[in-house]
């Protein structure tokens, strides 16, 4: 029964002489849980006995729902796309009607929901969005022409750096508590200053070189090069398999990777290079597969010396499971398809 029903009965009952304790438990034997508490009946009970005939509840004081009228929604969404960080106690002043009919208005009528700003590596311009767009469709229609070769000849790299100390992540923090034990605390932790750059060859088979820069030197071209001739030397002592087949060789853009010295280099290994769009570490698989979850796995932990911290992550490479680089490899086409269908945006993780 809804309340409207109730209340006629209650009437009903107050008409025949019944007390309230009489009708509540009248209520009770017939409709059980849903029966109406003593309380109600008997408010109403006396508001029949001082002559009310309405079963409808009194008009509320305060501003009238017909301040939502479609004039009002046009004016709350035209000051909300000008500027879409003002607070709904702004909004309500400005327009002169509640804090809850603002509200209402932005969920239920605008279907709109406030959100934080997510972080990206770039603002990205429409031609940038084109170049991924285009890039991606051609990465993967070369993929799709022969899926298995592709990811059997592709290798990528980047680089990252690797600290002595790394503050553990907000998810490693969690413990489990009493609901009544105080919550867990920990003191702020920046990342080392300690720290090595570490340079990362792999495939869909696993891990083929890591090389770590030399306290006081840079990466620039020579030293690339350097690193490319040595990650040939491993490709053919184990991969002995891709021996008369064409490297399929992806990196980004950055500038020692672009350089003449480079490319003269990638020419003489015969490497066949993949385009990758400017600005993109979420369609490079060491950003997006790679390195999170190595930086997850020292997240917490600290190392007195950079030989201990190179022995970790060597260990750490050394013990992933070959389907963890196929994975990483293999999302290549489901991040490519993704932007072409975000016309170019970033891919979310």
């Amino acid at each position: 029964m809804d309340k409207l029903e109730v209340r006629a009965a209650i009437k009903y009952f107050v008409l025949k002489g019944w007390k309230a304790t009489q009708i509540h438990n009248d209520f009770k034997d017939t409709l059980g849980d849903s029966s109406p508490s003593l309380v109600t009946v008997s408010k109403w009970v006396n508001e029949f006995k001082r002559g009310r005939e309405s079963l409808e509840d009194d008009p509320r004081s305060g501003r009238p729902k017909t301040a939502t009228n479609s004039d009002m929604v046009e004016k709350v969404h035209k000051i909300v796309l000008e500027d879409r960080r003002l607070k709904v106690r702004q909004i309500a002043e400005m327009v002169g009607i509640s804090l809850e009919r603002v509200h209402h208005i932005l969920i239920e009528d605008l279907g709109m929901k406030k959100l934080s700003a997510r972080w990206v590596p770039r603002l990205l311009s429409e031609d940038q969005k084109q170049v991924r767009v285009t890039m991606c469709m051609s990465n993967r229609r070369r993929l799709r022409r022969n899926r298995a070769d592709f990811l059997r000849r592709l290798v990528t790299g980047d680089e990252t750096w690797v600290h002595h100390v790394t503050p553990e992540t907000k998810e490693q923090s969690r413990q489990w508590k009493h609901s009544g034990s105080p919550c867990p605390k920990k003191a702020k932790v920046v990342l080392s200053a300690g720290k090595v750059m570490a340079s990362v060859f792999w495939d869909s088979k696993g891990l083929l070189l890591i090389d770590y820069l030399p306290k006081g030197q840079t990466i620039n071209g020579q030293y690339y090069v350097d690193l490319l001739e040595r990650l040939n030397i491993a490709i053919r002592e184990k991969r002995p398999h891709l021996a008369k087949k064409k490297i399929i060789f992806h990196h980004d853009n950055a500038r020692p990777h672009t350089c003449a010295l480079t490319t003269a280099k990638l020419a003489e290994l015969n490497y066949d290079i993949l385009p990758h769009p400017p600005y993109s570490p979420d369609l490079a698989p060491s950003d997006y597969h790679l390195f999170p979850k190595l930086k997850k796995e020292l997240g917490g932990k600290r190392f007195q010396s950079q030989d201990d911290l190179e022995l970790f992550v060597n260990g750490y490479f050394e013990d992933l499971p070959q389907n963890h680089y196929h994975e990483g490899i293999a999302a290549l086409e489901s991040r490519w398809t993704k932007c072409i269908e975000l016309m170019g945006d970033y891919v979310e993780k």
